[in-house]
C-alpha cells in the first residue's frame, strides 16, 4: 500500500478557516484586501529604496530583502487561500502541495534567520560605529543574504522530502488552509517520530539560533544606549532599532508557539489562526511598522510622492 501511495494519490483536500458558508465571502473580502496592502505596501518598500540613494545603506539593503522576502512569503499562501473561499471543491494537487510546503518553509525560514543578520547589522551600527562601513560592506552583505538564503533553500527541502516520503493512503483530506508541516503529519498512515524529530532539531535550531543573536545583540545595543550621555542621542539609536524589535516579537512569537510545543497541545483550530497571523498579517504589517516609526522611510516616501507633483 505505501509503495503505491505517490502513484494513488493525486491530490489533497484543504478545509480551510472554516466550513461555514455564510464567512466565505467575507472573510475572501478580509483577505483579499490584506494580500492587496502586503503587495503595495512590500512592493512600494522595495521600490523606494532602490529609487532613493539616501537610502542604499547596508540597513536598508536588508529591509528591502525582508520585503521580498515578505512578498514571497505571503504569495505562496494567498492565491489558492482566496480561490478556496470561492471555490466549491477546495482541492491541490500533491505536486503542488509538495511545492506550497518547500517555497512556505524556505521563504518562512529565510525571513527568520534575515531578522537576525538585522540584529547584527543595528549591534554593529551602534557599538562600533567607526567600523561600521568596513564590517558591513556589500561584500559582506552579500555573503550575509547567501547565508539567508542557504538555510532556507536547505532546510526546505529536509522538510519537504522528508515529509512526502511519508504514505497518505488512509486520508487525502488536510485540516488546514495550506500544505503546512503539523497538518501533513497529522494526516500520514505512517510514524511520524523521525519527522517529528528532525521538524523539532531543524526548526528549532533556526528559530532559538536567531533568537539567541537577536538577544545577545540587543544586549549589548542596550548596554551602549545606556552609555550615551545625551537624551537625543539615547532616543535616536533606539528610534532605528524599535521597527526591527516589533518585527522580531511579531514573527518569532508567533513561530515559536507554532512549531515549538509538544504534539500532544496541538490544536488545528488554534494553529489556523496562528498560521494566519503569521502568514498572512505580519507581512502587511511589517512595511507600515517600518514606514511609519522610520524617519528616512517618510522623508524618502514624501520626496517621491511630493517630487512628481512639484514638476507638474
Amino acid at each position: 500500500m505505501e509503495v503505491g501511495n505517490h502513484s494513488v494519490l493525486t491530490e489533497f483536500i484543504l478545509l480551510g478557516l472554516t466550513d461555514r458558508p455564510e464567512l466565505q465571502v467575507p472573510l475572501f473580502v478580509l483577505f483579499l484586501l490584506i494580500y492587496v496592502i502586503t503587495l503595495v505596501g512590500n512592493g512600494g518598500m522595495i521600490l523606494l529604496i532602490k529609487i532613493d540613494p539616501r537610502l542604499h545603506t547596508p540597513m536598508y539593503f536588508f529591509l528591502r530583502s525582508l520585503s521580498i522576502c515578505d512578498l514571497c512569503y505571503s504569495s505562496v499562501i494567498a492565491p489558492k487561500m482566496l480561490q478556496n473561499f470561492l471555490a466549491e471543491r477546495k482541492s491541490i494537487s500533491y505536486t503542488a502541495c509538495a511545492v506550497q510546503m518547500y517555497l512556505f518553509v524556505c521563504f518562512g525560514d529565510m525571513e527568520c534567520v534575515l531578522l537576525a543578520v538585522m540584529a547584527y547589522d543595528r549591534y554593529v551600527a551602534i557599538c562600533n560605529p567607526l567600523l561600521y562601513t568596513v564590517t558591513m560592506s556589500r561584500q559582506r552583505c552579500n555573503k550575509l543574504m547567501a547565508v539567508v538564503c542557504a538555510v532556507g533553500l536547505a532546510d526546505a527541502m529536509i522538510h519537504t522530502c522528508g515529509t512526502f516520503q511519508l504514505s497518505f493512503y488512509c486520508s487525502n483530506i488536510i485540516n488546514h488552509f495550506f500544505c503546512d508541516i503539523p497538518p501533513l503529519l497529522a494526516l500520514s498512515c505512517s510514524d511520524t517520530l523521525i519527522n517529528e524529530i528532525v521538524m523539532f532539531g531543524f526548526i528549532g535550531c533556526v528559530l532559538v539560533g536567531s533568537v539567541v543573536i537577536v538577544l545577545l545583540s540587543y544586549v549589548y545595543i542596550i548596554s551602549t544606549i545606556l552609555q550615551i550621555r545625551s537624551a537625543e542621542g539615547r532616543r535616536k539609536a533606539f528610534s532605528t532599532c524599535t521597527c526591527h524589535l516589533t518585527a522580531v516579537v511579531l514573527f518569532h512569537g508567533s513561530q515559536l508557539f507554532m512549531y515549538l510545543r509538544p504534539p500532544s497541545s496541538y490544536s488545528m483550530e488554534t494553529d489556523k489562526i496562528a498560521s494566519v497571523f503569521y502568514t498572512m498579517v505580519i507581512p502587511m504589517l511589517n512595511p507600515i511598522i517600518y514606514s511609519l516609526r522610520n524617519r528616512e522611510v517618510k522623508g524618502a516616501l514624501r520626496k517621491a510622492i511630493y517630487k512628481p507633483l512639484t514638476h507638474s
